[in-house]
Formats: C-alpha cells, sequence, structure tokens
C-alpha cells in the first residue's frame, strides 16, 4: 500500500524515533508498504518517520541508481533500530540532497564519507559495520530522520536563508509533487 508522505513542518518529523522489539505489529507489511511508498514517489530511501511513525526502521533502495552505480544492483534492504556510531570525518564531500518530505528543494550537504553503523535486518539479526561511498551518504540523510533531523539542518545559515520562502511554503501546504502528502494543517 502506497502511504502518503509527511513534509516538513509535521511534528513527526522532528522527534528521535523509538527502537522497536523483534514482535513490533505488522512489521513485514510496514516493510513493504515502505517500499512501495518509496518506489511511488521515485525515491532511494525513506524513514518510518516519513510516513507518521515515531520508529526506528529506514527503507534503503539503491537498485534504482545501479545504471549510474552498478555495484548496488539488486540493493534493497531494511534497516532496523539503526544506529550511527562514529563517523570518519577523514574525507568528507559534498554532494547535492532532496528529501521526499521537502519537495522541491535541493542542496549540497557535506557528509563523511565513512561511517560505523549499528543496526538490526528484517530478521533482526545484528549488523555492526563500517560503511563507505553513497551507501554511507544515504544511511546518514535517512538516519537522521530517525534522529529528529532533516538535511537542512546541515546547511550554512546563508543557504537556509536563501530556502527560506520555499519552506514557508510547505508548511502553509502549497507543495507540487507527484506523489501524496500530508501536509502540516495551516
Amino acid at each position: 500500500m502506497v502511504l502518503p508522505i509527511y513534509t516538513y513542518g509535521q511534528p513527526v518529523l522532528r522527534k528521535v524515533a523509538e527502537d522497536i522489539p523483534a514482535d513490533y505489529p505488522g512489521l513485514k507489511e510496514l516493510i513493504q508498504n515502505m517500499f512501495e511508498t518509496n518506489t511511488a514517489s521515485d525515491g532511494i530511501g525513506l524513514a518510518a518517520p516519513q510516513i507518521g511513525l515515531p520508529i526506528r526502521v529506514v527503507i534503503i533502495d539503491l537498485d534504482v541508481i545501479s545504471d549510474e552505480y552498478p555495484e548496488y544492483k539488486g540493493f534493497r534492504k531494511a534497516f532496523i533500530n539503526a544506529h550511527i556510531l562514529e563517523f570518519d570525518d577523514s574525507e568528507t564531500d559534498t554532494i547535492e540532497e532532496g528529501c521526499l518530505s521537502l519537495p522541491g528543494i535541493h542542496e549540497g550537504v557535506t557528509r563523511a564519507k565513512r561511517i560505523h553503523v549499528k543496526y538490526m535486518d528484517e530478521e533482526f539479526n545484528e549488523h555492526d559495520e563500517w560503511v563507505d561511498g553513497f551507501l554511507a551518504r544515504v544511511m546518514q540523510h535517512e538516519f537522521d530522520h530517525i534522529e529528529g533531523r532533516m538535511f537542512i539542518d546541515h546547511l550554512s545559515p546563508f543557504r537556509k536563508q536563501m530556502i527560506n520562502g520555499k519552506l514557508k511554503a510547505l508548511l502553509q501546504g502549497r507543495i507540487r509533487c507527484n506523489y501524496r502528502v500530508k501536509a502540516p494543517r495551516k
């Protein structure tokens, strides 16, 4: 089932999400719905707060960019109770990011090229690993959502001022995109 994406201004996007137990009701269906919603929205990742749930569940589908990044062919994965343990800030890069919760806004964001993460997979097997490359960037973006942050929080005050009009429009529900959204109430 395709769910609406919660947009900038929705309080759930600013909450630190909670870990969930292995017997969380309807988890498999939730993950399937998140993948369907992400695909219908032309995304590469989606965090549960973006569909209104303050829980630590993230899905990432990099198969959609496998023409550009062949190493991600077939990469579709759920990350449960995910946490970034460490950032290797010795190398960073700045790449333009967008977000399904911030339609129409794209800005350059500087992030670490390598991160240490801990998460559970769909079978609740624990993983503790270092991740690098484009996947590390996507994880940082999506895991920010479960920490109550958004990519715009990484922008300089000047850049934030430059997009202020677009943010106000989102807060007022003036949104143009090709997927279902749940905007904040005016």
